[in-house]
């Protein structure tokens, strides 16, 4: 079994590599820091010498960069069993007052690397009748909120990306469920001064994914929705 995961060098990615390596997945992963992806292959190796590990940087907000990836893994494994597109980016501000530039940044990191790289892949999950995508969205993608902005904007993008990539692939045997979570410990909060007690941890949301995987093939749960017991912050 295969599993592809994207951004997986730290916070929920890397939850999720953790995951599917204990459960012996082999797996493909990018990241664009090739020293933290470097460390994280390791990490992973070493919860499982079995499985095989295909650690690439790539920066998946480029086109050329995410078709090459999703080609590299083909060349690789062949098929692909699970994809998660995780690789993502957090700009605060507002709409009238956030810099030029910043939701062009948003939709190619945030829905351009997701498109591109499902679409690279999807020919091989077509043959094979099989597999499960986990697109991996946020709370903002469900309503709107303050400093959200253009990264609010680009999930809802993902939102609607996924909703029609679900009903493409139901002939096809081919799952797809869209994460939304809400706070969750990442790099993201570092030197916020948050109590880590208040939000989730990375593995909450491994966790659930992996639940929503091992489901009978004739069930999917086309979306999940996370957040802290307390409520947003």
């Amino acid at each position: 079994m295969v599993a592809v995961i994207t951004g997986a060098s730290k916070g929920i990615g890397k939850a999720l590599a953790e995951k599917f390596a204990k459960e012996g997945f082999d797996l493909a992963i990018c990241a664009r820091s090739e020293s933290s992806l470097l460390i994280t292959k390791n990490d992973l190796q070493q919860l499982n010498h079995s499985i095989t590990v295909l650690a690439l940087p790539f920066d998946l907000s480029r086109k050329e960069e995410a078709i090459l990836f999703g080609h590299k893994v083909l060349q690789q494994f062949q098929r692909v069993d699970v994809l998660i597109n995780n690789a993502g980016q957090y700009l605060p501000g507002d709409i009238s007052t956030e810099a030029e530039g910043t939701l062009e940044t948003m939709i190619q990191t945030n829905l351009y690397s997701a498109y591109h790289l499902t679409r690279t892949l999807l020919p091989s999950m077509i043959a094979n009748q099989k597999g499960h995508i986990f697109n991996i969205s946020s709370i903002a993608a469900l309503k709107a909120y303050s400093n959200g902005g253009a990264y609010s904007i680009s999930k809802f993008a993902l939102e609607g990306f996924s909703q029609n990539l679900r009903e493409e692939m139901k002939p096809f045997n081919i799952k797809v469920s869209t994460i939304n979570p809400g706070a969750t410990m990442s790099d993201s909060w570092s030197g916020s001064g948050i109590d880590e007690n208040r939000i989730m941890q990375a593995k909450d949301i491994a966790e659930v994914i992996w639940s929503a995987y091992n489901l009978s093939k004739q069930a999917v749960v086309e979306q999940i929705v996370l957040r802290p017991q307390l409520g947003d912050l």
